[in-house]
């Protein structure tokens, strides 16, 4: 076929405003957030109604045409970058935008796959409810991609994964088929739940266009506390405390040492530590209630005062004001940005199982130093749910290019260590392409066969989001 064909059949069947073929025009499209990969596509598709991402992905299945679907570009993986290949189409839902029901008596949100996750928060809020799914790009993500790729968040220790937010999903298979899942039902017990084949699976089986949500009651009152932790081990002891006493309360439970506090101190603006000294590690503790803000207060208080009273705890200082609240939270949310600054590091999304957390960061550090002298760990993460974001950055005074000449080596030692304590290569990011190799060495070979199979039953020309996962 004319390079120059397929496009226009794209324009002829969907309209010149829907369809991007200028080199110039398709350019911003090809690379992601960080840097990490850029790719070709002779096209760019942005449609505004599910029908047309039906005729756009009937077209591309009927010759062979890649087609990568694209989100908010906030992912971490490389999952929505277009491979070298040439005749990539790239299908961004960024025009579907539209919240197209809110129900406050099913506690339900219906919602287009390009709506921003923050838009769609404050749009639950406004109706007297709350969306629970809060990620630091919440104003820049979508929700196709969330669900896509499974998003965590900091709500996960009440809240669970996206996975468990979704009630149903409409979604564009590779033959412009439309999947009609976007049922609000709570109870639907009728064979196989489809609709958990798409969530997680990165766009490689279908093309999630629009999405029932659950919804929450409106938690309009918040209390937190930053408690200074002699290890990760007492953080553990610290959050069965919190958890036994709080129960569903309990909104976050964020980790971060001592080192990540340091640099946020160094690179961000307008924080300040809250303690008058330094410690080995930090626990950002937040509860979120209905009830009466004097209340949440006490309990809070109460649990501090235990916690201190059984060592569970070195320090504790606790919000008086939102304000307060903020500024505590901004010391964690500061870290990634800090990092950034800090140059180039190697970043590990990975999870555990919560009680072995302390062991895997001592064997990891030790097996590190052997390996590789004085790398520096900044690790983070939130701990309620047994996620880390396990960053190392080069042991002081190295080059810039460390990170480049032993990141392969350092990834090994780190994924190894995940897979001998039984976590997970990947907690909340996805694969992409960045994990791919790691995934297929680190899965159950039945696992990986069984997803074969799945692929190849919904996508049997392999059109979807090529080089991504499998």
């Amino acid at each position: 076929m004319n390079p120059t064909e397929f496009p226009q059949r794209l324009v002829q069947a969907l309209g010149p405003d829907t369809v991007l073929t200028a080199a110039d025009d398709i350019a911003p499209w090809l690379s992601d957030w960080r840097g990490l990969y850029r790719g070709n596509a002779q096209a760019v598709v942005r449609p505004r109604r599910t029908e047309d991402v039906a005729q756009c992905l009937a077209l591309c299945q009927q010759e062979g045409v890649p087609v990568v679907p694209r989100g908010g570009n906030t992912g971490m993986c490389g999952g929505a970058t277009p491979d070298q290949g040439a005749a990539n189409v790239v299908l961004s839902l960024d025009r579907m935008n539209q919240v197209r029901s809110i129900d406050t008596i099913a506690n339900t949100m219906v919602a287009e796959a390009g709506c921003i996750l923050g838009n769609l928060r404050r749009a639950a809020d406004e109706a007297g409810r709350l969306l629970p799914l809060s990620l630091a790009a919440e104003d820049s993500c979508q929700i196709g991609g969330n669900v896509s790729t499974n998003a965590g968040g900091v709500n996960v220790v009440r809240y669970g994964m996206t996975r468990e937010l979704v009630l149903g999903i409409e979604a564009v298979l590779p033959t412009g088929e439309i999947f009609h899942g976007l049922r609000t039902l709570r109870k639907d017990n009728t064979g196989y739940d489809l609709k958990q084949l798409l969530i997680g699976a990165e766009g490689t089986l279908g093309v999630i266009t629009a999405v029932a949500l659950r919804l929450f009651p409106r938690t309009g009152v918040r209390s937190v506390v930053l408690a200074a932790v002699q290890s990760p081990r007492q953080a553990l002891q610290l959050l069965q405390l919190v958890y036994e006493q709080c129960g569903p309360r309990l909104q976050a439970y964020e980790f971060f040492t001592g080192e990540c506090l340091e640099l946020v101190l160094a690179h961000a603006q307008g924080v300040q530590n809250p303690f008058a000294q330094r410690y080995p590690g930090y626990v950002l503790i937040e509860l979120a209630d209905t009830a009466d803000e004097t209340a949440l207060n006490a309990l809070l208080e109460s649990v501090v005062g235990d916690a201190l009273e059984r060592e569970l705890c070195l320090d504790a200082a606790v919000s008086a004001s939102l304000a307060q609240l903020q500024a505590m939270w901004k010391l964690r949310e500061e870290i990634s940005e800090s990092l950034r600054a800090e140059g180039p590091h190697l970043k590990h999304d990975i999870s555990l199982p919560i009680e072995r957390i302390p062991d895997f960061m001592e064997s990891a550090e030790a097996r590190l130093r052997q390996s590789h002298g004085d790398v520096r760990p900044f690790i983070f993460g939130h701990f309620g749910d047994g996620n880390l974001h396990y960053n190392l950055s080069r042991p002081a005074g190295a080059p810039r290019e460390w990170a480049a000449e032993h990141g392969a080596a350092v990834t090994d030692v780190v994924l190894d260590e995940v897979n001998r304590y039984g976590g997970s290569i990947s907690a909340e990011h996805g694969i992409g392409q960045l994990k791919r190799d790691h995934f297929l060495h680190s899965k159950n070979p039945l696992e990986l066969r069984l997803m074969r199979d799945i692929k190849r039953l919904l996508d049997p020309a392999g059109i979807l989001n090529p080089g991504k996962l499998l």
